[in-house]
């Protein structure tokens, strides 16, 4: 079994850590919904749908900010061996708020900064800075 979340953050930090412009993705509903999270907070700029049907794909241009990529570091946080769950007081900023916490919600996937506004927990999928 794969985990489509271990594999989008896998392939966002090692084409970081090649200096690429672009990712490509095999396309899902929620791998879009944490890339366009991602795009909110600056850690991706834009989000392309290529293909049709069966072959649909989707592909994000990474930030460089002065020849420096803006993604740092990524950890999994919830795992298919392990399941964690947050309620809104166990949420905290990742590194002084210069990072974010993605999270899956009722209401959606959200930062860490946007479920503590909504006063809502989730399972956590990955932190990134």
């Amino acid at each position: 079994m794969r985990d489509p979340i271990a594999e989008l953050i896998t392939k966002l930090k090692n084409a970081n850590i090649a200096g690429k412009e672009t990712v490509s993705f095999p396309y899902s509903k929620m791998r879009e919904q944490v890339l366009n999270t991602l795009e909110k907070r600056g850690f991706v700029k834009n989000i392309a749908k290529k293909g049709k049907k069966v072959n649909k794909a989707l592909e994000a241009t990474l930030v460089y900010e002065d020849g420096k990529s803006r993604i740092q570091g990524v950890l999994l946080v919830s795992k298919y061996s392990k399941r964690v769950y947050y309620k809104v007081a166990d949420i905290k900023p990742v590194r002084n708020g210069f990072g974010a916490l993605i999270i899956t919600t009722p209401q959606g996937i959200l930062t860490d900064f946007e479920a503590r506004k909504a006063k809502v927990g989730g399972e956590p999928l990955f932190k990134i800075w």
